[in-house]
């Protein structure tokens, strides 16, 4: 029976791409894509990544 993958936490190292700060939050992106934010930048994008049927947790 195969595994399910599953995305490791997000840690201190991880940093927001758009800014570089401290990521609070992982949106995926149905094509497989992965996208980190800053808790700013997460609220900024938010509708956007919503309608693009995005994945979002938040962590940190």
């Amino acid at each position: 029976m195969p595994g399910t993958l599953t995305r490791p936490e997000l840690t201190a190292a991880d940093r927001c791409d758009r800014c570089g700060a401290a990521a609070r939050v992982r949106a995926v992106l149905p094509s497989g894509g992965e996208l980190l934010f800053c808790g700013h930048h997460a609220r900024e994008h938010e509708p956007k990544l919503r309608e693009l049927a995005a994945e979002i947790t938040h962590g940190g």
